[in-house]
């Protein structure tokens, strides 16, 4: 009924969509006295139309990046298509091999697009793949289930598509699954183990300095969520018939932790459509065409990653199995180890993700590495000017110095 709700509603508030942007398409938004009063009443119709949420993946936008001296352009290429995401590179037109980096992707309500500023620093001086997820109300139910060990399985499967000698990079959720990968490919002693493996705000250990997230993840028993957060995907879409986590479900209790930002920001985007500002609105516009683009989650993953992640914390306990058996971190000797947490992350508490460091214990010291970034919350420890300066020259050192 869930999804089904919602569906209805959106179908319902459509024409009005409709009808606020056929209103733009009239008139010119400035006339004399009238200007002002006719640029508000545009202001406003635009921001109706855009009372939704996409389904679809959005673009990257990566067209060309600047290696050394240059301006090279950049091609999305799938490498490897399987049923529930892609293994996308980003190829750039340029002679000269750099390090192989694949960036693991959250499975969270969003696309990997969101990831999109991380990627385009990380062009700058690397070959880059990125794992594409596909929305699991596109999947059809005979492509079967996707949970935590098939996110593990992809990892090692991506991996060795892009062969020996890569580096691995996972931001947020997927750090356990990432780890739990390496030290598996580490112990099968698989040729293409990651040279290094990069860990950002990912909860490895959410016993450490528990946030909202995690409490609000621990405080209910598994057949709560299972009651009132999962729901049926319409027959209208390829995976009708599928059990999902629905991206607006995520995206609301996102959106509501931080409500009262959201909603000046929007204020503020009326404001600059009201007053011309085209340049100041983009910048608002283009910031929640990618954060209303939603993506389901397949139910097992979500539960699974609820009971295995945040309520068992397996991989810190020992307890993470992959395939039946019992996956051990200490089996990691070659795979340099860098983690990154932000000061400020109200979602990955401090501690969360350097607790790597204990679990990977027959590392030398060497081969391990911390950075704390004492002055951003979550989304800065992977976008924005304090990821571009400041972090990520510590993660191309560390890449750089495995080759």
């Amino acid at each position: 009924m869930l999804y089904a709700t919602y569906q209805g509603l959106d179908d319902i508030i459509a024409p009005f969509r409709t009808a606020a942007l056929s209103s733009l398409a009239f008139g010119p938004k400035n006339m004399g006295p009238f200007g002002d009063l006719l640029r508000r009443n545009a202001a406003l119709m635009e921001m109706v139309s855009r009372f939704r949420l996409s389904h679809e993946r959005p673009s990257f936008g990566i067209h060309s990046v600047q290696v050394e001296n240059r301006e090279v352009p950049v091609t999305e290429e799938v490498v490897l298509d399987m049923p529930f995401g892609n293994l996308l590179r980003f190829r750039r037109d340029i002679e000269v091999e750099q390090p192989k980096v694949l960036v693991t992707a959250p499975l969270s309500g969003h696309f990997a697009t969101l990831l999109a500023g991380t990627v385009r620093t990380l062009l700058r001086d690397h070959d880059v793949y990125i794992t594409d997820w596909k929305n699991a109300r596109d999947v059809p139910r005979d492509a079967g289930e996707f949970g935590v060990e098939e996110y593990v399985e992809y990892v090692i499967r991506f991996m060795e598509e892009i062969g020996p000698g890569g580096h691995v990079l996972a931001v947020c959720q997927p750090c356990v699954q990432t780890l739990a990968a390496v030290a598996v490919m580490s112990e099968e002693k698989n040729p293409a183990t990651p040279r290094s493996m990069t860990l950002m705000a990912g909860p490895v250990d959410v016993r450490e300095s528990p946030t909202a997230v995690n409490d609000l993840a621990n405080e209910k028993p598994l057949s709560w969520f299972e009651r009132n957060v999962i729901s049926t995907v319409p027959m209208r879409f390829p995976g009708g018939g599928r059990k999902v986590y629905p991206g607006f479900v995520q995206l609301t209790a996102f959106m509501t932790m931080n409500m009262d930002r959201h909603q000046a920001q929007h204020r503020k985007l009326y404001e600059h459509l009201a007053a011309g500002e085209e340049k100041e609105a983009k910048k608002i516009k283009d910031f929640y065409d990618e954060y209303f683009a939603v993506l389901d989650l397949t139910a097992e993953f979500y539960i699974q990653t609820i009971d295995r992640v945040f309520q068992r914390a397996e991989l810190a306990t020992g307890d993470f199995t992959y395939r039946g058996k019992t996956v051990d971190p200490s089996k990691i000797r070659n795979t340099a180890l860098l983690t990154v947490e932000g000061g400020r992350d109200d979602i990955c508490g401090l501690g969360q993700t350097t607790a790597a460091h204990d679990l990977c214990s027959t590392l030398r010291p060497h081969l391990k590495r911390h950075h704390l970034q004492a002055n951003v919350g979550h989304y800065g420890v992977f976008n924005g000017r304090r990821w571009e300066n400041e972090i990520y020259p510590v993660v191309r050192n560390m890449i750089l110095s495995m080759e």
